[in-house]
């Protein structure tokens, strides 16, 4: 299989000129001097560290596209032509056991769960320009469909109305009394909006802040994610903003304080700052006492992120998690990215989703054979967009994992409806989407249902977008609904690793899924060595 990632790439906006490439640098087999481009090393010459990121920055969401040896994909669901699972006391049958009575809502938490209608969440909507001018569809969105919205860090950090008290804690920050008010003023009950905090936010008071001020049920600790393994970043214009952002107590790049920085800014050879935050680190005791910390602060439930490092972190979390007895544990694997993380990071740095979700399961699994009676409930994350991924991903991490985290593919339904809007004002709807009609209400197949839900009044104050998520959780929970009832699970909590079969050799020794030719093979000789009578009429 090749793994070979070339030296241009779409996300980067840069390509190969040769139709050969070799494989392991990446470089054209036949280098030419005089070319005129574009590959990432030409347009490296003129424009340096900017080529690093996925571009126009903070205009698109981009995912690594290496292909592993194994993923997702290698794994398939079983389906049955009996019996039931998850029911209750109902009895199935052709008239009972049918595809649109399947349960999706999962919970999850350790005493004070989180109910939601479908498994799956967002990926953390923080800091960059993407998640600030999109909110109101994201979280919009995601409170009508009744799951959970993860705000990102940073938020508060970087907001231009931020005002700090005399201890540099935070006084007010407007842009996240937006956000968490509007997804609180459309929560229909199921989910949560729930607040991430890094180095720099935990130093701010963030959790302090939301919870005082909004009194939220849930903080979220993070470790890192899928995409990268150096702290979140945003790019910036402006050389006031910059230093702005430095006196806040972020790194930021080329340092603008530096008067060749600001020389080089104002003649115009660097366009951009990059904001980052740091790197965090933990030990054990730190991690117990940041845990007791926040519960004293009045939380009811503390959640950690952690990324797609080696299998050492991946054990500390779930152990230590475990141990202090978090609600939720989201495990992200690579290649993870919304388009914010350095590409080559995005493709070459972590451990895949399939193995680091596959340790995951050993691990929790290990702890149980030594005696630990509840371990910390899972989400996965990591490359995850369709049904049949949240029901493998479910399937795989049973019976720890609760739920999905998704993170590009429920974004990119607020961006289509936004755009949706703006072509609808300027009669310039493209044939994809006039040919279902030209009014909302002809196209979107849920506008009634969502007018239904939160009152006629309200639709013309929320974004096509919102109503675009909602209307794209509602094909996952229909998808997911008829690939369960096909396997005979009308529950989430009733699917088992028992409904996967692996597709190859190779992903069955990674995964512990039996190969397919192994599956079920030993109740089929059963089947086959019963003494049965019966004859044909």
């Amino acid at each position: 299989m090749n793994l070979n990632t070339p030296n241009g790439n779409d996300a980067t906006q840069t390509s190969n000129r040769s139709r050969d490439v070799v494989p392991q640098s990446g470089l054209c087999a036949r280098c030419v001097d005089g070319c005129r481009g574009n590959c990432e090393v030409f347009q490296a010459t003129f424009r340096g560290r900017e080529v690093i990121y996925p571009g126009p920055y903070g205009e698109i969401t981009a995912g690594a596209d290496k292909n592993y040896p194994i993923d997702y994909s290698h794994l398939n669901i079983h389906g049955y032509a009996m019996g039931t699972k998850g029911l209750g006391v109902v009895q199935g049958s052709p008239d009972t056991a049918i595809f649109p009575i399947v349960n999706t809502e999962t919970a999850y938490g350790w005493e004070k769960k989180v109910r939601m209608k479908v498994p799956v969440f967002t990926g953390a909507l923080g800091s960059t320009d993407i998640a600030r001018k999109n909110w109101d569809s994201f979280a919009i969105g995601t409170a009508m469909a009744g799951i959970t919205i993860v705000c990102g860090e940073n938020v508060c950090g970087v907001d231009p109305e931020l005002e700090l008290n005399s201890d540099k804690k935070i006084k007010k920050s407007p842009e996240l009394d937006r956000r968490i008010e509007t997804y609180k003023r459309y929560h229909q009950g199921y989910g949560e909006i729930l607040v991430q905090m890094n180095v720099e936010d935990t130093r701010l008071g963030v959790a302090e802040y939301v919870i005082g001020k909004h009194g939220l049920n849930t903080i979220e600790l993070k470790w890192g994610q899928g995409a990268k393994c150096i702290g979140g970043e945003i790019k910036v214009d402006s050389l006031e903003r910059a230093l702005e952002l430095q006196k806040r107590g972020y790194i930021v790049t080329p340092d603008p304080s530096l008067e060749v920085n600001q020389k080089a800014f104002k003649a115009g050879a660097i366009k951009e700052f990059e904001r980052h935050s740091r790197l965090g680190f933990i030990d054990h005791e730190t991690f117990l006492a940041e845990v007791q910390r926040l519960r004293d602060l009045g939380f009811q439930r503390i959640t950690l992120k952690t990324g797609a490092y080696s299998l050492r972190e991946l054990a500390m979390a779930i152990k230590w998690g475990t141990q202090a007895k978090i609600d939720l544990l989201t495990i992200d694997g690579a290649p993870g990215g919304t388009g914010m993380s350095p590409w080559r990071m995005m493709s070459e740095w972590g451990m895949p989703s399939i193995y680091l979700h596959s340790a995951a399961v050993e691990f929790a699994n290990y702890l149980g054979k030594k005696g630990e009676p509840h371990i910390c409930d899972f989400a996965f994350a990591g490359g995850f967009s369709t049904e049949d991924h949240i029901y493998k991903a479910i399937s795989l991490g049973s019976p720890h994992v609760k739920a999905v985290c998704m993170g590009r593919a429920l974004m990119i339904p607020g961006f289509v409806g936004k755009n949706f809007e703006q072509w609808l004002k300027e009669d310039d709807l493209p044939k994809a989407i006039s040919k279902y009609g030209t009014t909302p209400e002809e196209i979107f197949i849920c506008y009634e249902r969502v007018k239904e839900l939160i009152g006629k009044d309200e639709m013309d104050k929320i974004p096509y977008g919102a109503i675009g998520i909602y209307s794209f959780v509602d094909k996952l929970r229909v998808g997911l609904q008829q690939l369960m009832a096909g396997s005979r699970c009308f529950r989430v909590h009733a699917i088992t690793r028992n409904e996967l079969m692996s597709l190859t050799k190779e992903c069955a020794e990674v995964t512990g899924i039996p190969y397919v030719m192994d599956s079920y093979r030993q109740q089929a000789m059963e089947v086959l060595d019963e003494e049965t009578s019966f004859s044909i009429i």
